[in-house]
Order: structure tokens, then C-alpha cells, then sequence
């Protein structure tokens, strides 16, 4: 590892956690350019993740797991990210899920220790179908229009969902969806076996291609009552979730890797019209110092940010909800400029399939549509600041 690497490092747990991935990590380099040109899920990452435990980082250590902060978690994501950005972000939903459900107790708390055990015992795989084809994004307020008919001691469930990330591995989908007789929205947990439950293969996309997030497709799918885990609430305020740090941690490792290699060029690469490797050029090395003073100050952001919400109380968590839609906009913008300056440093080579890079700036902007949305995260404060 790098002072990259060890920059936020404060205590030899968290260092040991790091060596471990930073190992996963280099192998998944290794795949990463067949998933992505293949369009294939990650299968083999997500086998190595589960005989090292990763599932169940998040999981409370009373429960079996391994109780990870959510600083912890984070730099296990931009580690992660580092060797493969679509296994980070896919890791990130499972694991961040598991986290929130852990702080919020939403859930019943039976409900929520049967999963957790399946995880452990079964390494099983849990993450949110929510978006959907006509109302998009559930940031935006959108109302499902997948419907949940109460029925005979059932539910039955009727509806589509796309970008459902880990769509060929998961065991357990959280699905919102309109319960008919009331107009409530409600979480509904549906196994992967249950009857009617298909996924459609449609995800072609430039970037994240390795995630899978094809269609969910829910036909009369039948569950028993308490599949209904949560009923949602209406909020008038934007909700603090410290997990979903996840996505900017996973882009701001894409950012890291980036740096990495344009340094590894710089060393090595000398062009006829020189005779000194472009490292010492020094155009070259303003911009590798620009891009450490970029990554410096978000992740100096993004992890104070995380040590504010593992030392808060619920309370005081409740308040830091602009916190963590500031720290996603600054780190997942910081993560789009580092990858666009390293290939500058890199030159029409970085745009060749064969470079790593191309791949990082195809993934990179994925980001900026993971919520919340740079437009999202304006409005809100914009609406602070004339409220106050």
C-alpha cells in the first residue's frame, strides 16, 4: 500500500482490515476488464468475498458479524473499488442495507436476526428492487406502481423494477410497492424462489456494467403477511442514511486507481522528443499534484463525515443529513475530475479498450445518478438557506 492508501488509517484494526482487501483487491483487477467487456456478473469476486466474511462485515457483532463503523465499511468500499468498481458497488447495497436496517431497527427484530443468520450460515445476498420504468428514482418521490393486493392470508405482489443491482446473485429483494387497499407504501421481503419472480436481462449499459442491475419482474407473486417488513413513512425533511456513503467511497476508489496509473505511465513512458520518462515533466507533476490535493480533500470530507456518524447519537444523526448529501456531491464530482486528469496525463493512450482507464471514466460517472443527485443535494440546501 501507498500514503494513499494509509492516509486515513488510524488504528492497526482498520489497518488489517485494509491489507486483507487491499489482497481481494489486486485479484479482482485481474477479472475486471472481462466482466466489464462481457457485460458478466462478478461471480468469482462475490465466492472470494464470502469464504473471507465480507458479507457479513455490517452485521452487529452480538448477531455473528463483524460490527464494522461505518468508516470501517468505507474503507473497505474504496478499497474494493480499487481492483473492480462494480463488485465495490454492488457489496456497497448488501452491506449498507444491512447497516441501516442494524441502526434503524425498522424491521421487526426477529425478521431482521433470521436474515442476518442466513447471511453468516448461508452467505445469502439482500438488496432494494425500488426504482421503477415510469416513476424513476424513490429520491424523487415517485409512488410505486407495483401493487400489493392483501388476499386470503397473502400477499400478492404485481409490478416491474429496474436497475436492481446484483440481479443474478441475490437471494432477497426489499420491494416497495403501493399496498392497494389503503394507497400506503410498504417493504415488502421476497425470496428469490418465490413463485413468479423472473429476472429480465436488460442492462446495457457504458459504465457498471459488472453490477447486473437488470429487471426485476414480479408476476402474482404470493407471500405470507409478515413479508410486509416496513410501512413507509412520509418525510417532510431530507432523511440522514450514513450508509449510502457506500457510493461515493466505491467512486472515490475508482478515482484512487486512476491516480495509480497514471503515475505507474508517467514513470515509465518516454517519448522520443525526451530523454527522461514524463515524470519529470513538469506539467506532468502539477497535475499528479493537483489530483492528491483533489482526492485529499474529499476523502478528508467523506471520512470526517463518517466519524461524525459513528460518534453521533440518533438525535444528533438526524442532523446530518446535509452533511452526507454535501459529502456525496463534493466526492463523487472530486472522483469524475481525478479519472478526466489522470487521462490527461496519459494521453490518447488511456482511450485505448485495452487501458484500464477507459474503463474507470465509463464508471466513474455512474456516480452522479446514484442518490442523491447533484440536483437534489442543491435544492435541499438552496431550501435551507432561505428557511433560516
Amino acid at each position: 500500500m501507498n500514503y494513499i492508501d494509509e492516509q486515513f488509517i488510524k488504528n492497526e484494526n482498520q489497518k488489517q482490515i485494509l491489507l486483507k482487501t487491499d489482497k481481494l483487491a489486486r485479484e479482482f483487477e485481474t477479472r475486471a476488464d472481462r466482466y466489464d467487456k462481457e457485460g458478466l456478473f462478478p461471480f468469482e469476486n462475490f465466492d472470494r468475498l464470502k469464504e473471507n466474511g465480507y458479507l457479513h462485515l455490517t452485521i452487529p457483532n452480538h448477531l455473528g458479524g463483524s460490527g464494522a463503523t461505518l468508516y470501517e465499511f468505507l474503507l473497505v468500499q474504496e478499497k474494493i473499488a480499487q481492483g473492480d468498481a462494480a463488485t465495490a458497488l454492488s457489496l456497497g447495497w448488501h452491506l449498507g442495507l444491512i447497516m441501516h436496517l442494524r441502526e434503524t431497527e425498522k424491521w421487526e427484530e426477529n425478521t431482521y436476526n433470521r436474515i442476518c443468520e442466513e447471511i453468516i450460515s448461508s452467505k445469502k445476498l439482500i438488496n432494494s428492487a425500488a426504482t421503477e420504468p415510469n416513476s424513476g428514482s424513490p429520491a424523487r418521490g415517485g409512488k410505486p406502481e407495483t401493487i400489493a393486493i392483501r388476499k386470503e392470508g397473502h400477499w400478492i405482489i404485481n409490478g416491474k423494477k429496474i436497475f436492481t443491482s446484483l440481479a443474478p446473485a441475490l437471494d432477497y429483494f426489499i420491494v416497495p410497492a403501493t399496498i392497494e387497499e389503503t394507497g400506503e407504501i410498504g417493504d415488502f421481503l421476497i425470496p428469490r424462489e418465490a413463485k413468479g419472480v423472473e429476472i429480465e436481462e436488460t442492462w446495457d449499459t457504458l459504465g457498471m456494467r459488472g453490477t447486473r442491475s437488470d429487471d426485476l419482474i414480479l408476476n402474482a407473486v404470493k407471500v405470507p403477511l409478515e413479508a410486509l417488513v416496513e410501512r413507509k413513512q412520509k418525510k417532510e425533511r431530507p432523511t440522514a442514511q450514513g450508509w449510502l456513503l457506500h457510493i461515493p467511497a466505491c467512486y472515490i476508489g475508482i478515482a484512487i486507481s486512476a491516480r495509480n496509473k497514471a503515475i505507474e505511465f508517467a514513470k515509465t513512458y518516454q517519448p522520443t522528443s525526451l530523454t527522461h520518462p514524463i515524470k519529470d515533466v513538469p506539467e506532468v507533476r502539477r497535475k499528479v499534484a493537483e489530483i492528491d490535493v483533489k482526492l485529499t480533500t474529499a476523502r478528508t470530507l467523506m471520512y470526517s463525515t463518517a466519524e461524525k456518524w459513528d460518534f453521533a447519537s440518533k438525535n444528533e444523526r438526524d442532523s446530518l443529513a446535509y452533511d452526507l448529501a454535501v459529502t456525496k456531491t463534493v466526492v463523487t464530482n472530486t472522483a469524475v475530475e481525478v479519472v478526466d486528469l489522470a487521462m490527461r496525463i496519459v494521453g490518447g493512450q488511456s482511450l485505448f479498450s485495452s487501458n484500464a482507464l477507459q474503463r474507470h471514466y465509463r464508471d466513474v460517472r455512474a456516480g452522479l445518478h446514484n442518490p442523491p443527485s447533484d440536483d437534489i443535494t442543491y435544492k435541499i440546501l438552496g431550501d435551507r438557506a432561505f428557511r433560516e
